[in-house]
């Protein structure tokens, strides 16, 4: 799974870096390094709603609070879609 967070201007002062903080330390715990390819980027050209990550290809907003929740979701998606 591939995951982009922007880090642009507008994502970044909406907490991007804790959104990569957060999204690193549940990779690492979760033991998904294998997985999980965590790259930055910058503008998605959807800057009024929260930090955006592309998982795949698809984009969301997100918060610091919710970005693990999501990711926990995408993942159970992707884990059904495979059955």
């Amino acid at each position: 799974m591939k995951i982009e967070i922007c880090v642009g201007s507008s994502c970044h002062v909406r907490g991007s870096y804790e959104v990569v903080k957060n999204v690193e330390a549940f990779v690492k715990d979760q033991e998904l390094d294998h997985e999980i390819e965590l790259k930055g980027c910058f503008c998605m050209g959807h800057c009024t709603e929260g930090v955006s990550v592309k998982i795949d290809d698809g984009v969301l907003q997100v918060s610091e609070e919710n970005v693990v929740e999501l990711l926990e979701e995408k993942l159970r998606e992707r884990k059904n879609a495979a059955y």
